[in-house]
């Protein structure tokens, strides 16, 4: 451990492996990271939307619901991407194709490791995003030129938060029957009761707080602040602060977690 290669090295020597894992995949993704997100936007968005009257008081500053969902729909879709990439290929990489177990033979380190994967997820949360946001732009849904721009940075750190988070369980768990429960108990519900979809305060007062300490939350409501430019800058900070935070912490557990798994 004394002698780790710098992250720029340790993630440049993996880059052929990704660009293969992307090349060899990407079609496949196509469906669950633009098909299905763009169904629900106009599914939901447009097609429910047109009968929810759009009043600003009750959609918290949007002008209609189009409007009010995209912005958490994105940051759930970043969760939601970001899960599938950091559970079933961890576990790929540990038990069943054993990657990591090749990869570890080199002078990488689990950190080298865990980084080179997070980055993968990075690419691929942001190019997800990218695309998602650039579509819905000509809906007229943002109210600002700037606000998405910042509002696509924090859905990509959505996306880190949970990911980084996931890959520590992922790592430490023996079976992959584990995952349906994150799946069933974790993302769905995360989605659906984080704001991207309704307004927190029709939860009641109980669940309204418990869905605001969740780290959905804060990115749902800070990205659709941004993109609906009703700013409020010390909530904003403290969202920012929840987002970094999980994020730093899930980066060192799933380091520790690779390195208890597969090297201590």
């Amino acid at each position: 451990m004394a002698n780790q290669l710098p992250i720029s090295v340790g993630i440049g020597r993996q880059m052929d492996y990704w660009w293969t894992v992307f090349k060899r995949t990407w079609r496949g993704g196509i469906i669950s990271s633009f098909g299905a997100p763009l169904f629900y936007v106009l599914g939901m968005g447009v097609l429910l939307g047109g009968f929810i009257e759009g009043d600003p008081d009750q959609l918290e500053g949007a002008t209609s619901y189009l409007a009010f969902i995209v912005p958490g729909l994105v940051a759930a879709h970043a969760m939601q991407l970001a899960v599938e990439e950091t559970t079933y290929p961890v576990m790929g990489g540990i038990k069943w194709h054993k990657t990591y177990h090749a990869q570890l033979a080199t002078p990488l380190s689990a950190r080298d490791v865990v980084n080179a994967h997070l980055v993968f997820v990075l690419s691929r949360v942001a190019s997800a995003c990218a695309v998602f946001m650039l579509v819905l732009a000509p809906f007229g849904v943002f109210e600002s030129w700037w606000g998405p721009i910042l509002a696509f940075f924090v859905q990509v750190l959505v996306g880190m938060a949970f990911g980084t988070v996931i890959f520590g369980i992922s790592a430490r768990m023996t079976s992959e029957q584990g995952f349906g429960l994150i799946f069933r108990i974790g993302v769905v519900p995360l989605m659906l009761f984080s704001g991207a979809f309704f307004p927190i305060s029709n939860l009641g007062v109980v669940l309204e707080w418990l869905a605001r300490v969740t780290p959905l939350w804060h990115g749902v409501n800070l990205s659709r602040m941004l993109c609906l430019d009703t700013m409020d800058w010390s909530l904003a900070g403290i969202h920012l602060l929840v987002l970094v935070a999980v994020t730093a912490f899930g980066w060192w557990f799933a380091i520790r977690g690779l390195e208890k798994r597969m090297v201590d």
